[in-house]
């Protein structure tokens, strides 16, 4: 086995198990990508590009959806916030801080951690201002 974490592979959804899924990677090992870091549609059968996450010391792989280290996620993730802004009618979205994990994955398919990191980047570089009741972006 030559991967590395953060490794670029194809996986193939064989199974859903009450962990997550069971995984091919690039046909040939087996891995697992956990229910909880999964904010996209995924079904059996379905090919994906995913990242390997960790290497365990049984020799099991755990992999994910989203580039592995934090400069990677995080710069997709403020992309994402700010693509949505920038389409969003009014130039703003009805999300905080304080909005339900379940908001913020229906409409952004992150998870509420990963919208904090983003917006945080976003208010700190200037481009959004943060209201009480939405992030607007500047103007």
């Amino acid at each position: 086995m030559d991967f590395q974490e953060g490794d670029k592979v194809q996986l193939f959804i064989k199974s859903e198990t009450a962990l997550g899924y069971i995984v091919t990677i690039n046909e040939e090992f087996e891995g697992l990508l956990y229910r909880n870091e999964v904010f996209q549609d995924v079904e059996e059968n379905m090919e994906i590009d995913g990242y390997i996450k960790t290497i365990r010391e049984d020799g099991k792989i755990d992999v994910s959806l989203r580039p592995q280290g934090f400069r990677n996620v995080i710069d997709k993730d403020v992309d994402k916030v700010l693509e949505k802004l920038k389409n969003s009618r009014d130039g703003y979205l009805l999300l905080t801080d304080k909005s339900s994990p379940e908001s913020i994955k229906f409409q952004l398919q992150m998870s509420k951690k990963a919208f904090k990191k983003a917006v945080g980047n976003l208010y700190r570089n200037k481009l959004i201002v943060l209201k009480e009741d939405r992030i607007e972006l500047v103007k």
